[in-house]
């Protein structure tokens, strides 16, 4: 019995184009042709076929399946290394399924920054951005302290939300009030997360982060009179961190 090679494709339950990208890395054997040149495959090129296939479903990469399927002393530590590499994509789908269940039950934004699903809602899309960008800078313990952070700005009420809405041209009085009321809440992260005074510790190894980035992210993210309002607060709270103030004394109003 010969079988052409969309025949044999069919047998083996895959297309003529990865048939004959295995021919052009030499892991299936080019058959015999007949007279009229077409090829004739036999009954070893279908089970060698189906022993590549049975490998790739593994996971194992096809630069390794000749030597895996042969037998090579290598080849336990070669499935090994598959399975490594199929144990870390399951616990990554199924963070991605945790995420989508949390975006889902929150009403959040699709791309919501990981593990503010709960919070995202409350946030300006500037204000996203930023933690998005936090996110990929900084390590995991900075990020939760973050989301403690974000959780607690959403209950105090409507200081963000109005530094959120305020128009570039917003007078002095205006940035001067909003900057007062903010300042408590940040000086309380100061003393809460000691750490902001000195983030790159919690940088993220293999990132470069640098101040500049956030510079030009808050520039650009933010219009002028919010990022005057930002930094009067800044100075107002970095003031009364340094004076020592105790969290409880540090109100809103």
């Amino acid at each position: 019995m010969a079988w052409s090679t969309r025949e044999l494709a069919d047998l083996a339950g895959t297309t003529v184009n990865t048939v004959r990208h295995y021919h052009r890395l030499g892991l299936l054997d080019e058959p015999t042709r007949r007279y009229n040149g077409y090829k004739q495959y036999g009954v070893r090129h279908l089970v060698r076929l189906l022993r590549i296939r049975r490998l790739a479903q593994l996971g194992v990469p096809l630069s390794q399946v000749g030597p895996v399927g042969a037998g090579d002393e290598n080849a336990p530590d070669a499935l090994r290394a598959v399975d490594a590499e199929l144990a870390a994509n399951i616990e990554r789908l199924q963070q991605a399924r945790a995420d989508i269940a949390a975006i889902l039950r929150d009403d959040a934004p699709a791309d919501a920054p990981a593990g503010f699903a709960s919070v995202a809602a409350h946030l300006s899309e500037a204000d996203r951005s930023i933690i998005h960008i936090y996110a990929r800078f900084y390590d995991d313990d900075a990020l939760a302290d973050l989301r403690r952070m974000v959780e607690v700005d959403a209950e105090s009420g409507a200081v963000g939300d109005e530094v959120s809405a305020l128009p570039a041209d917003a007078d002095e009085a205006t940035r001067q009030r909003l900057a007062e009321r903010l300042a408590p809440t940040l000086a309380r992260n100061l003393l809460d997360y000691p750490w902001l005074a000195d983030p790159a510790r919690h940088a993220v190894p293999h990132a470069r982060a640098t101040q500049q980035t956030f510079i030009d992210a808050v520039t650009e993210l933010y219009n002028p009179a919010q990022i005057d309002v930002l930094h009067r607060a800044g100075l107002i709270a970095q003031e009364r961190a340094r004076a020592g103030a105790e969290p409880d004394d540090l109100t809103l109003f």
